[in-house]
């Protein structure tokens, strides 16, 4: 059975008097929590609870016919993760001790502030979705299985590595809190942001938008959308895209690249569930979802002041690592297979078959621009591929040597100021350095002479001479 998603979720407000009821539901509704059942006859609580799961409950104490000092130790033990704040109007430290003891998650006294109220409530509702998030993984952790394969139904893997971060991702689907994805260029980020989505359960849009290159200006225009006559040219009002993500899921790409004034509205928004549309001074609740990418590493631009700390923290509440292609190899032939059937049917050519000399190939590329990397490769061979049972190597070969004469940034070798290597011992001889170069293309090419040539960065008649000169027998 799917898990039902944080955000739908109703705060349960139990209360005999509906003055109190609508009073405090209005003052949540305006703090950003959208979902509300206001239960005014006590009675029905427990039954209701059974049919709908919540993610809090506001009890009273004093109500007639059942009393919240009889329903509380029944919530708690029925319903030990949600969190229970209790409201009454006596100021009685015993009864106050007493609640707390029976398992209350929080005591408030009316007439209650609402900066009180909100701030406990959303203390709540956090708590809550910890303690959802820990039985889940727990689930997971026991089981090792994945309850909605449908979701990662786009990520072509039989890797262990990303099983993991499924099984991680259903996991944190169910809590409201921001999500950071990060990983290089390529790596399939956006795809995991769509699969969180899915599993959100959220009846809301996944609305997408890449911050890289957006001033201050257009970055709240873009998110916060604005008046008529907020600015020059503003000649109606325009919804920005945390409106249309409403319920939903806003995934800010390349957050990386964000401004720092930019920076301090995004956690403002993250904070208070809360924006101002440009030219407006009227706050409007949020209750979309945050979910970030970048392929930069925001702890080292955090230290360098780059990046605002408190924002890192707000965001990566949950953190997801994608691991570069280089990192999950055994899944090139299930990729490879797959993007020729997505190139064979997108120009209507039978679907030829990659030789293993090309998975020998491929295997020992370190492919800096990965999977996406990977699909252009083989979309352009498809698109040179003149006929025949067998794909053609060529194209796969000019790439490969392009990036290793261009591969300046490389994300795949780190930079330093010395040898990459160690040399114990003796420091060898060109000569000597070149055999052992050459012997070790040798073997992971398995032998052959032409992946082997195309990993030096040789042509294979180059290769040939050498081997002919030095008398190296090819690797078995």
């Amino acid at each position: 059975m799917k898990e039902k998603s944080f955000a739908s979720l109703p705060v349960f407000l139990v209360d005999d008097e509906e003055s109190v009821l609508h009073a405090s539901a209005a003052v949540l509704h305006s703090a950003g929590v959208a979902h509300i059942q206001m239960v005014s006859d006590s009675r029905e609580l427990l039954s209701m609870l059974e049919g709908q799961p919540a993610s809090a409950v506001l009890l009273d104490l004093m109500m007639p016919h059942l009393s919240g000092t009889k329903l509380l130790p029944d919530i708690v033990h029925l319903y030990p993760e949600v969190p229970v704040i209790v409201m009454t109007a006596a100021q009685d430290v015993e009864t106050a001790v007493r609640s707390m003891k029976e398992g209350a998650f929080d005591y408030l006294v009316k007439p209650v502030e609402e900066s009180r109220l909100v701030a406990s409530v959303r203390h709540a509702l956090e708590v809550h979705s910890l303690r959802r998030q820990m039985g889940v993984l727990k689930r997971y952790l026991l089981s090792d299985c994945l309850q909605n394969n449908e979701a990662f139904a786009g990520i072509i893997t039989h890797s262990r590595k990303m099983r993991a971060l499924f099984q991680y991702l259903e996991a944190v689907a169910v809590s409201a809190e921001p999500v950071l994805i990060s990983g290089e260029t390529g790596a399939g980020k956006e795809m995991f942001a769509q699969a969180l989505h899915k599993l959100s359960g959220l009846s809301g849009q996944f609305v997408q938008v890449n911050v890289a290159g957006l001033d201050d200006m257009l970055f709240s225009d873009t998110l916060f959308g604005h008046k008529k006559g907020a600015f020059t040219g503003a000649d109606q009002s325009r919804p920005g895209l945390i409106a249309q993500a409403a319920g939903g899921t806003l995934f800010l790409d390349e957050i990386g690249d964000l401004s720092m004034a930019s920076q301090v509205k995004l956690l403002r928004l993250l904070q208070e569930h809360m924006y101002f549309p440009l030219g407006s001074d009227v706050a409007r609740p949020s209750d979309a979802r945050v979910v970030c990418a970048t392929n930069c590493k925001l702890a080292q631009m955090m230290r360098q002041n780059h990046f605002r700390s408190d924002l890192f923290f707000r965001l990566s509440v949950h953190q997801i690592e994608v691991p570069p292609l280089r990192q999950h190899k055994e899944d090139i032939p299930l990729l490879l297979q797959h993007f020729l059937d997505e190139a064979a049917a997108a120009i209507h050519k039978p679907a030829p078959e990659p030789s293993n000399e090309l998975l020998t190939l491929l295997a020992n590329y370190h492919f800096p621009g990965n999977v996406r990397e990977l699909r252009a490769m083989v979309f352009n061979a498809m698109a040179l591929h003149r006929g025949g049972a067998v794909l053609a190597m060529d194209s796969f070969r000019q790439a490969i040597q392009k990036q290793q004469k261009t591969g300046a940034d490389d994300p795949a070798v780190e930079p330093s100021d010395g040898l990459p290597i160690l040399i114990p011992g003796r420091f060898p001889t060109l000569d000597e350095v070149e055999e052992a170069m050459v012997r070790e293309a040798l073997k992971r090419a398995k032998g052959n002479q032409g992946v082997a040539a195309t990993l030096l960065g040789l042509s294979r008649p180059a290769l040939n001479r050498r081997l002919a000169r030095r008398a190296l027998p090819p690797e078995s």
